[in-house]
């Protein structure tokens, strides 16, 4: 795999984002960094490239990828002709692109058959970082990336993250450092009557619901209805570290006690292996509490809690893989507001059913 550490401000950027469009003109597998989480490219035009993409991170056939495009040009091949994006896209499009809102729009022929496997619509963003849209200028064509890593696991939010989990399947790493927002993108659909949120992300309900004269409403999944999801990466399990997670909301001494019952239960105490518990909270909930000893505290700012778990969530369950803990305890955030929604969309996944309000 050849790896380009790259920032824009320096001299060699050129240079490196060139070689990198040449493998993605050449059908190779390139990671690169997004304001959100690293993707991972291809040719959203060439089926055998996009194939590439799901071997590599084996990723069920039948989930969806996001084409990445970088000026709204590049928007027209994709879509069937004649067709044009209502004004309603049009004012989502000029008020959060580029950045992490993902749309739903009609498929061309013209696009990889795999990109969007059963649906006739594909997802489209314009990301907001210097390095995915060189890399799709210097291309010359859309771009097709789901997250850089291992399918199931937490995503990538750094360019060790992505040789963790793919060093030897792909062909190309643009490193840029480390991911601003930390979750991926809002995927969402602009009907007559609504705006449906498929995934929640980086873009809030509210900060759509600002520019829409419509509701703006969450998926039937999303709100516990017995319905399969369509948006890209929500079908499966994903986000899981191979420890346990376990997610409390609530009430602060509601989410210590439910803590202190899983931390001092005899079952968990002396199980084998022992277990080797951390517990992710705002810090002025950490420093109010007393925990047994052995258990690890990974403390964020309490007043900007939920943007800092948002922004390494996903590094912090890589972090407690790598250290041996068995059971991540996750002091939860408010799901019905702002990034909370999609902090907490995550943690529910990542918990596999150990998801509590208290």
């Amino acid at each position: 795999m050849k790896q380009w550490v790259v920032d824009e401000r320096s001299a060699g950027f050129d240079e490196s984002i060139r070689a990198a469009s040449q493998y993605i003109q050449q059908g190779k597998l390139v990671a690169f960094p997004t304001e959100t989480v690293y993707g991972l490219g291809a040719n959203a035009l060439d089926e055998t490239s996009v194939r590439r993409v799901f071997a590599a991170k084996h990723r069920p056939a039948d989930n969806p990828l996001i084409v990445h495009i970088a000026e709204v040009s590049q928007l027209t091949p994709l879509l069937p002709s004649g067709y044009a994006p209502s004004v309603r896209e049009r004012a989502l499009m000029e008020a959060f692109w580029p950045g992490p809102l993902t749309m739903l729009f009609p498929a061309s022929a013209a696009v990889a058959p795999s990109v969007h496997p059963g649906s006739e619509l594909v997802g489209v963003r314009m990301p907001a970082h210097p390095i995915a849209s060189a890399l799709i200028r210097a291309s010359g064509c859309p771009i097709a990336a789901p997250s850089a890593n291992r399918s199931g696991r937490p995503s990538p939010t750094s360019a060790a993250d992505v040789i963790e989990d793919l060093a030897g399947e792909i062909d190309g790493l643009l490193d840029g450092g480390a991911c601003g927002i930390g979750v991926e993108s809002t995927v969402l659909t602009v009907l007559e009557d609504k705006v449906i949120i498929l995934r929640p992300g980086g873009i809030t309900q509210e900060m759509i619901s600002d520019v829409m004269d419509i509701p703006v409403v969450y998926d039937a999944h999303l709100m516990g209805a017995d319905k399969p999801p369509l948006a890209p990466g929500m079908r499966y399990r994903h986000y899981a570290p191979d420890a346990r997670v376990h997610v409390w909301w609530g009430e602060a001494p509601d989410i210590y006690a439910a803590m202190c019952t899983l931390l001092l239960d005899e079952d968990s105490m002396y199980s084998h292996p022992p277990m080797r518990p951390a517990v992710i909270a705002p810090d002025d909930f950490l420093s109010r509490y007393t925990f047994p000893a052995g258990v690890r505290l990974i403390p964020f700012h309490h007043e900007m809690y939920a943007d800092e778990l948002a922004q390494h969530l996903y590094s912090q369950l890589r972090a407690c893989d790598h250290d041996g803990i068995t059971d991540i305890l996750v002091h939860g955030v408010n799901p019905a507001r702002g990034i909370g929604t999609a902090v907490m969309n995550r943690l529910q996944k990542a918990a596999e059913g150990r998801s509590f309000r208290v």
